[in-house]
């Protein structure tokens, strides 16, 4: 077991180059996590300075590495971003309680380099099926062909608080970190990135609002997605469950060029999906359709379709509940990969091709 103190202890001897403290000192490490043979922390930085302090977290990172019994390392470092100025107050309602909800249109600042699209793959809740859609979507798209090849793609996994990524692509393993960029790991076809290959399986992710949509940000602009000699073609990110702030910060950050809603097909998810279509709509994000998930007797049929009417958006497709797809998730191999022929892979097929003509690819 390591023990913590060791691993103050080893932070405390790098030093912050503006301070002239440690970094515990100095207060830049945060959430500090150690478990049986790992640690790791989020270095938070002013904004502006995340080249100053690159080689402060190698530094780190090789502190860490050099305790006994340090197997697994993981420093994240993000730039702060600076606080909006606080509104005059005003009799009556305040305008954070006139405009609650109400999320303003984007100023996109983070597109990830050598990426010709990005696509969210969302719910109004959890529950829905929107990884096991968004792992088997993400495969089907890399199967259309365009040009006489493949598609390029890539795959986000941006839901830090219950990140599945790594099982449902049979994944494991820090990523590298080569020349100021994360390497992502390969499988199925899939360029991949999730938190959850920076921790343990059984780690929870005790992160404030801030810290979560930060370490995102860091995934999703630091990460080699592509090259200029050859792009990737779409990056498809599984956002979390819900309207929260993980996810409009992210939608504000990214140029997004458009977004699925995943749904089961009965009203109390709908009513949800309905939630995230208007946020969507409200940050100027175009929803190219809902995906009814688990189709069958036991949520009914059609419900998401009829929604999708209602919205003025298009129906994508349905997909039944099937244990293979359920099966295949756990075993690490999606099933469009791993039965290509089978109904469920067709069904995925014929929705990422209407996805891909949303996406003009």
């Amino acid at each position: 077991m390591i023990d913590r103190t060791a691993v103050i202890a080893a932070l405390d001897a790098v030093v912050d180059p503006k301070s002239g403290q440690g970094l515990v000192a100095a207060g830049l490490v945060q959430g500090l996590t150690v478990a049986e043979d790992r640690a790791g922390f989020v270095m938070e930085v002013p904004a502006g300075e995340t080249a100053i302090y690159a080689p402060v977290r190698d530094a780190a990172e090789a502190a860490l590495k050099s305790i006994p019994g340090m197997a697994r390392v993981s420093v994240v470092l993000t730039a702060e971003t600076a606080p909006a100025a606080a509104p005059r107050r005003t009799a009556g309602l305040s305008k954070a309680a006139t405009d609650q909800g109400r999320a303003k249109a984007p100023v996109a600042t983070e597109r990830p380099a050598h990426v010709k699209r990005v696509l969210a793959v969302a719910s109004g809740k959890g529950g829905v099926g929107k990884s096991t859609v968004a792992v088997n979507l993400a495969a089907a798209l890399a199967k259309l062909q365009r040009g006489g090849r493949g598609l390029a793609v890539g795959i986000l996994d941006a839901d830090v608080y219950g990140p599945s990524l790594p099982t449902m692509l049979g994944l494991s393993g820090q990523p590298d970190y080569v020349d100021g960029a994360i390497v992502p790991h390969v499988a199925h076809g899939l360029k991949a990135m999730s938190v959850g290959l920076l921790t343990k399986a059984d780690d929870a992710m005790i992160w404030r609002g801030p810290m979560a949509s930060q370490a995102i940000t860091q995934m999703l602009t630091q990460t080699r997605w592509g090259t200029e000699d050859a792009p990737l073609d779409v990056l498809v990110v599984d956002l979390p469950p819900g309207t929260g702030d993980v996810q409009l910060t992210l939608i504000q950050k990214t140029p997004l060029d458009g977004a699925v809603i995943v749904s089961t097909p009965q009203e109390v998810a709908l009513a949800d999906a309905r939630r995230a279509h208007t946020l969507f709509q409200r940050v100027n994000v175009p929803t190219l359709g809902l995906i009814e998930n688990m189709s069958g007797d036991v949520f009914g049929r059609g419900g998401a379709e009829a929604e999708a009417a209602r919205l003025g958006v298009a129906f994508l497709g349905d997909l039944p509940l099937d244990a293979a797809l359920r099966q295949a998730g756990d075993a690490g191999r999606p099933l469009v990969s791993a039965e290509p022929d089978g109904d469920v892979a067709q069904r995925f097929g014929a929705v990422a091709a209407r996805v891909a003509e949303g996406l003009g690819l």
